[in-house]
Formats: C-alpha cells, structure tokens, sequence
C-alpha cells in the first residue's frame, strides 16, 4: 500500500519526531528533579543512551514509547510500509533487551517505563522511579 504523504511531507514528520527531549521525558524529569533527585540526561556514553543516568549508583532509567518500543497493550503497526515497520520496530525491540541484558551482567539497575504507565497514573510512577533510585542509593551505602 502506498504512503499517503509525499515523500517531502513524510521526511518533514519524521524529522519533527525527536528522540531526546520529548514532552514526556521533560515532564519525568523536571518532576524527578523538584524532589531532589540528581541525575544526568541521555548519556551519550552509556550503552543505549539512558534517558535517565545516575553513575554513581549505578541506575539508568529508559521512558519507552508504546509505538517505538512495541508495547504489547499499546504497540500498534502502520498501515503502510509495513515492509519496513515490522523489521523496524523488532529491531527496537532486540535492542532493548540487548542493553537490559548489558546492563544486568555488569551489575547496574535498570528501570523501563512505559509511555501508558506514565500517561495512566504519572504519580503513582513517579514514586515508583523515586522508590527504585531510593533502594539502589541503599545498595551503594
């Protein structure tokens, strides 16, 4: 099935999608970072660019998108070019097990979040990533 956009139209919405930055990340963040918690933003020197980086304790934090990371509730595949969505998105997808796998053999906690959990109850989550820093801080000490 063809794209129903031009080809100039599709590279002009697909350069508007950033992957750093998103209006979700900066919501987590600025939240994270009126509580006190000090942290570093997609470190470009760790393994998968963590949205979330704390060194010193050893902690990376990813926000997952439900679209591009193929969230088994919210996960939906274009319509078009599916020649290129499936394999795209299954990249993704290895990816991040990839860096879990990574991250768990070297000894570090790692938290993924998902787009719909932060959307359902941003609190509730929110204490949850603060609970999870909290008891890798208690590890270190």
């Amino acid at each position: 099935m063809a794209d129903n956009l031009s080809k100039e139209d599709r590279s002009k919405n697909m350069k508007a999608i950033r992957s750093t930055n998103t209006k979700l990340e900066n919501k987590v963040t600025t939240e994270l970072w009126k509580r006190g918690i000090r942290f570093r933003r997609n470190v470009k020197s760790l393994k998968g660019k963590p949205d979330i980086a704390i060194k010193k304790y050893k902690v990376v934090i990813f926000i997952d998108s439900c679209f591009w990371h193929n969230c088994q509730l919210h996960g939906n595949l274009p319509k078009t070019n599916q020649e290129y969505w499936i394999p795209k998105l299954a990249r993704n997808k290895e990816r991040d097990k990839a860096v879990n796998e990574y991250y768990t053999s070297i000894g570090w906690n790692i938290l993924r979040v998902w787009q719909h959990e932060l959307k359902n109850n941003f609190d509730e989550t929110i204490n949850a990533i603060q609970l999870f820093i909290n008891e890798a801080k208690d590890k270190d000490d």
